[in-house]
């Protein structure tokens, strides 16, 4: 490691863990592991492995998830672009996989940025459903819609608020509430030295005082009978068991339950928290000397269906959602149509409502929950964002492209990942092509990576900027 491990960290790492100490120890100077996850919204892992230019493990816990080797460079691959995957350490890809999101559900991920376990729930969910993806720091929700437009994800909204705030908006709303909550990072260590500088015994004791905050904001919009998943990256016993302890002190229509591949990891261990509550056993801590990945935590916990909700439904007056309205909506729906109709005839009934058209100033989307009340609420993506509309059209936005197949196209161009004509395009460069005049799909091996607009014997380039190869 390029940094030396905190003293009070490897104190208490020794006394807590013992005769593994050394075993814990030694595992700082092994190489981290290295993971992708397929998207299954683009296709099937089998389909990608006949594919892959990657050496590939599976990890136990996730279907969808593989280790690659030091030496692969998937990032730079022109099928991270397309979003038929996304880099996500191992042990990161267990608390998603813990809540068994399923279609057709209103799920919150409170603590998404980057946006790996956003789009990991969006996987299980299928299109169907509502996902919120919510993150505070207005810094770092950026690069959470960028990761859910890249793996072309139709049913999310994405927010930039506390959970306090939507606590108030959403109570009893949600079927499922992830909370992989903002913590003192040391099971990153390894994988990520910085950490190390940042770490502080004073630094533990404030995220445990903000997990709990978390936490019980996360309990007021859970349905009765609903499912939280609670999880860290830290070994810290009182940002771990301890935290679920006192949560479930405070919420006793909690209890635990058990996790899915729980023989994978290790318990939790309640005489690190109060041995009385024997249930945070059904834990799980992720050690880097016993399986390969870093440092987490998960816990599970179900909200009991009794739950009275008399005084939490009379803490908050009923409010009407607003019709989803907007001025100009004639012509934008007009806009959109003609659109479809000239560039995506093969799309069916895909994004037909229109009570679920949304204009943010010139900008058009299309909103998985019509009516949903986000009046005042911070949105950062209100659903899937279809495009910007100039006068008498609409100029599609790279997330369509992400989000439909290519035989929804009526013009489409593959390149293989290969290809020097797509590198060329990914650099921003207008390629010299004979075709039907209009806004084609753009592929990589028959996945859309992005639009172009075929003119006069070229292809002109509407890649983003933003995301243009250098």
């Amino acid at each position: 490691m390029k940094n030396p491990l905190p003293a009070a960290f490897t104190a208490r790492m020794q006394a807590l863990l013992q005769d593994e100490y050394e075993a814990f120890i030694a595992s700082y100077e092994e190489a981290a592991s290295h993971g992708l996850r397929i998207n299954p919204l683009k296709l099937a892992p089998a389909d990608f492995l006949s594919l892959s230019p990657f050496s590939l493990e599976p990890v136990e816990w996730c279907p969808n998830g593989f280790c690659y080797r030091e030496g692969d460079r998937p990032g730079k691959h022109p099928y991270h672009s397309a979003g038929l995957y996304y880099l996500q350490e191992p042990s990161a890809m267990s608390p998603a996989e813990a809540l068994e999101a399923l279609p057709g559900e209103t799920v919150l991920d409170l603590c998404a940025a980057p946006g790996g376990k956003t789009t990991q729930l969006a996987a299980a969910m299928k299109g169907s459903g509502l996902l919120i993806a919510n993150e505070i720091h207005p810094s770092r929700v950026k690069a959470l819609s960028e990761n859910v437009e890249r793996l072309g994800i139709t049913n999310a909204i994405v927010t930039n608020e506390t959970p306090e705030r939507l606590a108030e908006r959403f109570p009893l709303f949600f079927d499922r509430i992830l909370v992989d909550a903002p913590c003192s990072g040391e099971g990153m260590f390894r994988k990520l030295p910085e950490a190390v500088e940042e770490w502080s015994p004073e630094k533990v004791t404030e995220c445990h005082l903000m997990q709990l905050d978390i936490l019980d904001a996360a309990s007021a919009m859970l349905k009765p009978g609903g499912t939280l998943v609670y999880s860290t990256c830290t070994f810290a016993p009182l940002e771990n068991e301890q935290s679920v302890a006192a949560f479930l002190q405070r919420h006793p229509e909690f209890g635990m339950i058990p996790l899915p591949s729980a023989d994978l990891y290790s318990p939790g261990e309640p005489k690190w928290a109060d041995p009385s509550l024997q249930d945070v056993s059904l834990a799980a801590r992720l050690w880097p000397h016993k399986l390969r990945g870093e440092g987490h935590f998960v816990a599970k916990l179900r909200k009991s269906a009794e739950t009275d909700t008399a005084e939490l439904s009379r803490s908050r007056p009923k409010k009407k959602a607003k019709p989803a309205s907007f001025a100009g909506k004639k012509e934008a729906v007009a806009s959109w149509q003609s659109f479809v109709r000239e560039a995506l005839p093969n799309l069916g009934d895909l994004y037909a409502d229109d009570s679920a058209l949304l204009l943010f100033g010139d900008q058009l989307y299309y909103t998985p929950r019509p009516g949903l009340d986000l009046d005042g609420l911070r949105i950062n993506r209100a659903g899937l964002h279809l495009g910007t509309l100039k006068k008498n059209r609409l100029e599609p936005s790279h997330a369509l492209a992400l989000a439909v197949c290519a035989e929804a196209a009526a013009r489409v161009t593959s390149f293989s990942a290969a290809d020097p004509d797509l590198i060329r395009y990914l650099k921003g460069e207008a390629l010299s092509r004979e075709g039907e005049a209009g806004w084609t799909l753009v592929c990589v091996d028959g996945f859309p990576i992005g639009w172009g607009k075929q003119a006069d014997g070229q292809l002109k380039n509407h890649y983003p900027k933003g995301l243009r190869w250098l």
